[in-house]
């Protein structure tokens, strides 16, 4: 994986950091969603019951981050494209549709101007499909290994997030009727307390049926218009038709293949993270909702970049301490003279202190 990839793969988790406390989800699995009046706890214990679903649907993603528009794939260079690739994701709407058969056959269909990208994965096999660039990647996952990471994260993707970093630094709201995509669900806030974070609220949907995440906002600090939304604007239950699992790239495509089904057990994790070099994971720092994120020394060169993608680096970030950044109502990154990335939905300030 090109380092540059990893941006969409760290924002995404700091964004939603933090969640409940931990007695909410203790007692809640035999909590009743559908009818009056459930528990906060019962509404995310039913997430969990969702993983099985069959469906397909059409999901809408807006960003209102306070960054221009930016188009994507604008960069000359594969490493200039990703960057404008990761950008674009966080600074315009973007449309998928979305096909799920259980927790093993999943395709999303990214659409852009004249150009589409899939990810589809049937069993331990997953593909993914950028016809722009009319390239191809093939990857054998280990059993039980995780789908990679698409282009857009769906509702069901946020608020795993929220709920994998429970603390006890959040606020829940009580569960509130709400109508997605024509399906009942109740709606509950996560608010944070700490001061640290510029998350000021994440309000997640949750079909009242199935436990299946319809719509996840998430709102920054000061500001009246979510920052991320990303929510089904039509959704069907059933299964979908089982040719939307199988891929067979272009005779004219350019294909990478990887076979991971005999990676040790102690790898066995994402399948994204494992397929990035040895050494590129991130780690982490600071917990909930102030988590910082860091990717190592080398992650981007700044002196190798070409005059597209400077003047888009000198465009988007400001000249600070030790390096260059770019605070948006949402999430801060920082890149560091040494070629470090650190980013976190906390301001520029706590990312510099991070990096000494």
């Amino acid at each position: 994986m090109k380092k540059s990839a990893w941006l969409p793969a760290v924002i995404a988790p700091v964004v939603v950091a933090g969640a409940v406390a931990a007695p909410m989800i203790a007692n809640a699995a035999s909590d009743p969603i559908a009818g009056s009046s459930p528990t906060a706890a019962a509404v995310i214990a039913s997430i969990a019951e969702s993983s099985d679903a069959q469906y397909s649907g059409k999901l809408v993603q807006t960003s209102d981050l306070g960054l221009p528009e930016l188009p994507t794939g604008s960069g000359g260079s594969s490493l200039e494209g990703n960057a404008s690739d990761a950008l674009g994701l966080l600074t315009s709407s973007h449309t998928a549709r979305v096909y799920v058969d259980g927790a093993d056959k999943q395709r999303v269909q990214l659409t852009q101007q004249l150009a589409e990208q899939d990810l589809v994965r049937n069993g331990s096999d997953v593909w993914t499909w950028d016809s722009k660039e009319r390239t191809a990647t093939h990857v054998v996952l280990p059993k039980d290994a995780t789908t990679p990471k698409s282009g857009t994260a769906t509702p069901s993707d946020i608020a795993k997030q929220a709920i994998d970093a429970i603390t006890p630094s959040t606020k829940v709201s009580k569960p509130k009727d709400v109508r997605v995509a024509g399906h009942d669900a109740w709606q509950i806030t996560l608010t944070p307390k700490s001061p640290g974070t510029l998350v000021g609220s994440v309000r997640l949907a949750v079909d009242q049926q199935t436990g299946l995440p319809l719509r996840a906002t998430i709102e920054a600090k000061g500001q009246s218009d979510p920052a991320v939304q990303v929510g089904f604007t039509s959704l069907q239950y059933g299964a979908p038709a089982a040719r939307l699992f199988d891929f067979t790239p272009p005779s004219n495509a350019e294909v990478e293949t990887e076979d991971l089904s005999d990676a040790p057990a102690h790898e066995k994790g994402d399948a994204q993270h494992r397929n990035a070099p040895a050494g590129d994971e991130p780690t982490f720092t600071g917990k909930g909702w102030s988590t910082i994120a860091e990717l190592p020394k080398g992650t981007v060169d700044q002196s190798t970049l070409g005059d597209d993608a400077s003047g888009l680096l000198d465009q988007l970030t400001k000249s600070v301490d030790g390096g260059r950044a770019v605070q948006t109502s949402l999430v801060s990154v920082y890149l560091t003279d040494d070629g470090r990335v650190l980013a976190g939905a906390v301001p520029v300030s706590a990312l510099v202190a991070a990096a000494k």
